[in-house]
């Protein structure tokens, strides 16, 4: 054998070796595809008509506002704008790397350890009031007190976060995406309920439910959570908001202290802090001096009218990776919550009648086990259930699972097995998830390649 062609035989053979060292690498999460930095201008639906897009637009500029004292920000309030919690990777989206929240401290306001300035946007509620009874309420971060824009009559304090953290009473949430919101809000029940029967044998096998979050009719509901009617409801964590017009007005009394004609009561009503007529805000009934629709009603259209997320046909990882990560999570269970396709029916608005929603999601809330079970109920829904959450626009979120408790998919993944104990029951994903433990790592990586193209 030549030199030359010995050195040939050599080079193969080391580019083999390391080929096979590369594929036999541990699968990890690629990350979170494009950008990271929010506030990119989101996509209208395609198809709205001329007043609808005028809609959608004044709606953005709404939800892109920065609320102050005069406009009946607080008393007490999580942030100071719907965009500043969605804006990842685009207004309307989720918690972005870089958290606004940081920024409201002042001699008044003190940043609890759970809040940090590369952690999500969080909400904070407590499992339990103080003689053991369930709370299950938001306990807004911030006070009025102090600000430039109050006067020195309001000296409402924080609550003792640090207390309740270290004694185990405090749970997160973290704001989830409205992209193709007005999608989901025109699924008709019937549809949720048909996917619900489907591929029934297949669930039961792998031990998956699930049931739609809705107080049946005749028995007592919640204020506020569908207990009137008994349809589906199906926004919030929980699938606790039936409407986005809900969603929008709950959002604003709770997440920033705005009153409105949905939630026309002060949380915190304490006289000194009252700088605007309750509510704060309403429908104009003078069109001469403004616009007439109510800022709740322009947060909902804007959301309603938001295009959803589009998923990319080769990054990361390439086509055919993306491809054959699409067939596993089909085969290894993924799907059988997470449903890639539901149809809206005969909506009003042509742009969202009789189309296909690829949200990946049964709508339905699932038992998920002690591991992710927060100890709190919502309409229906029990204190380990929560809706399947949708994975449209999953390649470009930064934080997972309902408290934001991790940036990473495998972990996330890992995340929803665990074991039932005295309280709550196994949860419904422990067979999908040994499967998915159970794949190659190349497997793994063209699964996450998958789920990170969405």
């Amino acid at each position: 054998m030549t030199k030359a062609r010995l050195l040939v035989v050599v080079l193969v053979a080391v580019l083999m070796t390391v080929a096979g060292a590369s594929a036999q690498l541990p699968a990890k999460d690629p990350g979170v595809r494009g950008t990271t930095v929010g506030g990119a201008d989101p996509i209208p639906l395609p198809g709205l008509s001329p007043s609808e897009m005028a809609m959608f637009l004044a709606g953005l500029k709404d939800f892109r506002e920065t609320e102050n004292v005069a406009d009946g920000l607080g008393p007490r309030f999580n942030l100071d704008s719907c965009a500043g919690c969605h804006n990842q990777p685009a207004t309307g989206g989720s918690s972005t790397g870089s958290n606004p929240q940081a920024g409201m401290t002042n001699q008044y306001n003190v940043l609890p350890s759970f809040i940090t300035p590369d952690g999500p946007v969080r909400e904070v509620r407590y499992k339990r009031n103080p003689d053991g009874t369930p709370d299950g309420g938001v306990h807004a971060l911030f006070v009025i007190s102090g600000r430039a824009d109050a006067d020195d009559n309001c000296t409402i304090k924080q609550p003792n976060f640090e207390r309740q953290y270290a004694n185990g009473n405090v749970i997160f949430r973290i704001p989830t995406p409205v992209f193709g919101a007005g999608l989901i809000e025109q699924i008709p029940d019937a549809t949720i309920l048909a996917n619900q029967r489907a591929n029934v044998s297949a669930k039961n096998a792998l031990g998956i439910g699930g049931r739609a979050n809705r107080i049946r009719l005749g028995l007592t509901g919640e204020p506020n959570n569908n207990g009137n009617d008994g349809t589906i409801a199906r926004f919030g964590w929980k699938a606790q908001n039936k409407s986005l017009l809900l969603f929008a007005g709950e959002a604003y009394n709770v997440e920033m202290g705005i009153t409105n004609e949905l939630f026309p009561t002060e949380r915190d009503e304490t006289p000194g802090c009252q700088y605007a007529n309750t509510p704060n805000d309403v429908t104009n009934t003078d069109p001469a001096v403004g616009p007439t629709m109510s800022a709740i009603e322009r947060f909902a259209f804007f959301m309603r009218f938001l295009a959803p997320p589009q998923p990319s046909p080769d990054q990361p990882g390439g086509t055919s990776s993306i491809s054959k990560g699409g067939q596993l999570f089909g085969s290894v269970g993924c799907a059988l919550c997470h449903t890639p396709t539901l149809y809206t029916g005969n909506a009003s608005v042509a742009a969202l009648r009789k189309k296909p929603v690829n949200l990946y999601s049964d709508l339905l809330v699932h038992n998920m086990g002690p591991g992710l079970a927060d100890d709190i109920s919502q309409g229906a829904a029990s204190g380990d259930e929560f809706r399947t959450a949708p994975l449209w626009g999953l390649g470009q979120r930064v934080f997972f699972l309902h408290d934001g408790r991790t940036t990473d998919l495998i972990a996330t993944i890992r995340a929803h097995k665990s074991a039932g104990n005295t309280q709550y029951r196994d949860s419904e994903a422990n067979i999908v998830v040994d499967r998915f433990n159970a794949l190659s790592d190349n497997d793994k990586r063209d699964l996450l390649n998958f789920l990170r193209s969405l």
